[in-house]
């Protein structure tokens, strides 16, 4: 009887032992997964915010100097519209990160309707700062989190 009480006991000590492993292990996988989107939802939107800023760029200097601004104007609503998706990915993923990457999408947004050629280049490199910004508090949140 003593036999047998010990073995039940360690096959009850297995089981524990095995779903600790197993939950550790799926937590970890989960975590793994998690970091990964995030990165690539802040790839694609540093990537998204880097077309738009180039697109508003060439539209808001075309403007600037009396120059026919239409075709740069239709492809700056498309990049526009391409910054949403990322944008709200980073949100919900990496919410220690939400403020840095609403705040780049404002800078880059920023560029429209400037008053002169060197305010639209002070826009582009407060834009281009932003974007910086987003990418170091992603990397220090990471960096914590690992």
């Amino acid at each position: 009887m003593g036999q047998t009480i010990v073995a039940v006991l360690g096959t009850l000590a297995a089981v524990v032992i095995t779903s600790a492993y197993q939950s550790r292990a799926t937590r970890t996988a989960r975590k793994e997964a998690r970091r990964t989107e995030g990165l690539a939802a802040v790839e694609a939107l540093v990537a998204a915010l880097a077309d738009h800023r180039r697109a508003m760029w060439v539209r808001e200097d075309l403007r600037l100097r009396d120059q026919d601004w239409s075709a740069a104007r239709t492809e700056s609503h498309a990049t526009r519209s391409a910054i949403t998706g990322p944008l709200l990915r980073v949100q919900l993923l990496l919410p220690a990160a939400a403020e840095a990457a609403q705040t780049a999408a404002q800078a880059t947004y920023a560029l429209r309707g400037q008053i002169s050629t060197a305010n639209l280049n002070v826009a582009r490199t407060e834009a281009l700062t932003a974007a910086d910004d987003l990418v170091a508090t992603v990397g220090r949140h990471l960096a914590l989190a690992a």
